[in-house]
C-alpha cells in the first residue's frame, strides 16, 4: 500500500546549519494497518509525514502509494489520495467558513469544483447526520464558522473533513498534542471509531505512549532520521509504555557513549 525506500532528506545542505533529517528510511504498510510512529524530538518523525505528504520532496529515494509512485508529484495532488490531520487544531480548515461549509468543500476532495452552489439540502442533512457521532452537539451548529470552536471540537471536525472521502492513506501529525486531557481522549475516541470502521491505512505520529500501545497494530521508532526499532505482532501486543520509555533511555546512553563503543553496541541494541 505504501513503499518507502531509501529516503533521504538533508536540510541547508553544505551550510553550519545542516540537519540530516532522514537518513535511508524504508517503510512498508499494508492496506489498512495501523502504524504508529514515535521518537525524541528531532528525531525525524514529522519529517516522514511531510515527506509522504510531499510538503517538500525528498533528496533520494522512492515513495510508492498503491500502485503509483509519488516520489516527485507536488503536495496538492498527493492530497487528493492523502488525507491529514496537523497538531494545530487551527490547520486544515477555514477558520471564517461555517462547519458546514468547510465539509462540503471536504465531501468533494478529488473531485473538479467549479462555480455552483454545492452545499445541496441532502449534502446538509448528510452532514448533521455525520456530525451528530461526534456527540458534541455541533449538529445544531452547521452555520457558525470553524474558528468559533474550542480546540478539541474543532479537531474532532478536521478528521471527519480528512476522512470524509475515504483517503488511500491517512496521516496523523500529533493531533492531539495541543488538546487538553478530555479533548484529547474524546478525540483519540473518534480516531479509533473512524479508523476501525473504515479500515483506513492510518500512520500517526505521537509523543504518547499510552497511544503507542493501544492503538493500531505497530510501533515504529524514530531516532537520528533513522528507524531503530520496528514492533509488531505479538511483540507490540505485549510492549507497555514503560517498555518504550527504556528504549528511549538506552538510547540516550548509546548516544553518550564513544563512536567506538557504540559502534559495538548498535547490533545487539537494535
Amino acid at each position: 500500500m505504501l513503499e518507502l525506500s531509501d529516503i533521504h532528506k538533508t536540510f541547508y545542505a553544505g551550510t553550519p546549519n545542516e540537519v540530516r533529517s532522514l537518513r535511508g528510511v524504508s517503510l512498508s504498510m499494508q492496506q489498512g494497518s495501523f502504524v504508529n510512529v514515535i521518537g525524541t524530538n528531532g528525531s525525524g518523525k514529522s519529517t516522514l509525514l511531510n515527506a509522504v505528504a510531499g510538503t517538500f520532496l525528498v533528496d533520494t529515494g522512492r515513495i510508492v502509494l498503491g500502485s503509483e509512485n509519488i516520489t516527485r508529484q507536488p503536495e496538492y495532488r498527493r492530497a487528493r489520495r492523502i488525507g491529514r490531520v496537523f497538531q494545530n487544531p487551527f490547520s486544515g480548515s477555514a477558520p471564517t467558513m461555517t462547519i458546514a461549509e468547510n465539509l462540503a468543500l471536504a465531501s468533494r476532495r478529488g473531485l473538479s469544483r467549479g462555480l455552483g452552489w454545492s452545499l445541496s439540502r441532502s449534502l446538509r442533512e448528510e452532514i448533521a447526520d455525520r456530525i451528530r457521532t461526534l456527540k458534541m452537539g455541533l449538529e445544531n451548529r452547521l452555520d457558525n464558522p470553524i474558528g468559533s470552536l474550542s480546540g478539541g471540537q474543532r479537531q474532532a471536525i478536521t478528521l471527519l473533513m480528512a476522512t470524509w472521502v475515504k483517503p488511500d492513506l491517512l496521516l496523523l501529525d500529533e493531533h492531539t498534542a495541543a488538546l487538553d486531557p478530555r479533548s484529547a481522549d474524546q478525540v483519540i475516541r473518534l480516531t479509533h471509531e473512524i479508523v476501525t470502521r473504515d479500515q483506513l491505512t492510518t500512520l500517526m505520529v505521537t509523543h504518547s505512549m499510552q497511544q503507542a500501545v493501544h492503538l493500531g497494530d505497530r510501533i515504529l521508532m524514530m531516532h537520528q532520521g533513522q528507524i531503530v526499532a520496528d514492533l509488531s505482532g505479538p511483540e507490540k501486543a505485549r510492549t507497555r509504555a514503560e517498555d518504550l520509555l527504556s528504549r528511549f533511555d538506552a538510547l540516550r546512553q548509546r548516544d553518550q557513549l564513544t563512536p567506538a563503543v557504540r559502534d559495538l553496541l548498535e547490533l545487539s541494541y537494535v
